[in-house]
């Protein structure tokens, strides 16, 4: 029993909550092999891993940031053709109307030339209808003239050169009268 006492005191004078001191070196020695490896391969693959997804998440901040610029810059440029589009058909209906008008004057200016042509071509049958009834008159009178002057005088007037004479006279007298009284109006 005193040899049970005597380690029991030297057990009440050790702390129990202290280990001992070889507990306290080999945890040491564990724990700066542990950290070492920690150090050496898990600490970079870390930083590696958490790089990469910092570049990823910045690449990907900065693709974003570059497409929305990109589709600003088509926006714009969408905008600016949109705009050059009104503006050219807004040329293109100024210069349709432009040349409808033009085709409306060269349509009229077609039709009046036409018109005075058919007018013209009208005026000039009317002259030569004109002519050809004076001719046929002063013909049929011519006769009718001689006619009368020979039941008149009582001889015949046989001479086709002295009829002709005598009715180209007698019409120009009666072209000559009409001719003035014509004027006198």
């Amino acid at each position: 029993m005193a040899a049970n006492i005597a380690v029991l005191a030297q057990e009440e004078s050790h702390n129990p909550l202290l280990p001992e001191t070889y507990d306290i070196v080999w945890s040491i020695v564990c724990l700066v092999i542990v950290g070492f490896v920690f150090w050496k391969y898990v600490l970079p693959m870390f930083q590696k891993v958490l790089a990469e997804r910092t570049e990823q998440i910045d690449g990907g901040i900065k693709r974003a940031e570059e497409a929305q610029a990109e589709a600003k810059a088509a926006l714009e440029q969408y905008r600016a053709q949109l705009a050059e589009a009104r503006t050219e058909a807004a040329q293109i209906r100024e210069d349709a109307r432009t040349q409808g008008q033009q085709i409306i004057a060269e349509m009229k200016a077609q039709a009046q030339e036409e018109s005075d042509r058919i007018v013209a071509a009208g005026n000039n049958q009317l002259v030569a209808q004109r002519q050809q009834i004076v001719t046929e008159l002063r013909g049929d009178l011519g006769r009718t003239a001689v006619d009368l002057a020979e039941k008149l005088i009582g001889e015949s007037l046989a001479d086709d050169v002295k009829r002709a004479g005598t009715v180209d006279r007698f019409l120009n007298e009666l072209d000559s009268i009409g001719a003035n009284s014509a004027a006198g109006k």
